[in-house]
């Protein structure tokens, strides 16, 4: 059995009466994709943001790797080694592809104030920016200012930004939201080879995708778990496919 990385129990996030996420209990499994999916308004990006500390819980507990982080905020959660990518680009678009890589690797030093000191004095965060960069396929546009980059590019450019910080557990939303078929497949091989040796949480529309890319699905529907389990499991769920993936689920793949 596969270690758990990341661990909900009963975890819930209250907006006024509303309940987005509710009693939300899941065992993320370490080397695993595992992706959650679910009609707009489940609570799938809310989810996302408490286990990133973006959003503090109403009530229930978050753990990762058996420490309790259920009320820590996003920059201790993120040393801690969780990495997150949002709906919209998160990028510095006035900077090169090269400088928005090394700002997130610098964001590792002891001290806050470090970026003031010159690049070429941190050789560690210039070769964590190029191996990042390297990594989702940038490499040659490191020179490119994050503006003049393509939407697929920017996306590749904020999981690169992601990676340079070195996480150990990434979660992606939505990394293949606007992209053209092209880009997606582009995205979902990368994914692949970052899954290679990291654990990935991924929320995602595209569910010809979600079904290449997860080891195990979780269905979210109303802020609540509807079904987790295998892809296959999840595929041939009646309670899903009425809920949510109706036509639209994937054929097995011969």
């Amino acid at each position: 059995m596969a270690e758990v990385l990341l661990e909900t129990q009963e975890l819930t996030r209250r907006f006024g009466g509303l309940a987005a996420v509710s009693c939300v209990s899941l065992a993320f499994q370490a080397g695993q994709v595992h992706a959650i999916i679910g009609p707009n308004g489940a609570g799938k990006t809310t989810l996302i943001n408490l286990l990133s500390g973006d959003l503090l819980p109403s009530s229930g507990r978050i753990a990762f790797k058996g420490r309790d982080i259920t009320r820590l905020p996003a920059h201790r959660i993120s040393h801690l080694g969780i990495g997150r990518s949002y709906q919209k680009s998160n990028i510095f678009a006035g900077f090169t592809t090269r400088r928005n890589c090394w700002l997130a690797a610098q964001s590792r030093l002891p001290s806050s104030f470090r970026f003031l000191l010159p690049a070429h004095r941190r050789r560690d965060v210039a070769a964590r920016a190029e191996g990042a960069l390297t990594l989702v396929g940038l490499e040659g546009r490191r020179e490119v200012l994050a503006k003049k980059l393509s939407h697929g590019e920017q996306r590749q450019l904020e999981i690169a930004m992601m990676l340079a910080t070195e996480p150990e557990l990434l979660l992606l939303d939505e990394p293949m939201a606007g992209m053209g078929a092209e880009e997606s497949e582009r995205t979902v091989a990368l994914i692949r080879r970052l899954a290679a040796d990291r654990t990935v949480i991924l929320i995602e529309h595209d569910m010809d995708a979600v079904f290449k890319l997860a080891d195990r699905l979780t269905v979210m529907v109303n802020g609540e778990v509807l079904e987790s389990g295998t892809p296959e499991a999840i595929r041939n769920s009646p309670l899903v496919r009425e809920a949510y993936l109706g036509d639209e689920a994937p054929e097995a793949a011969p």
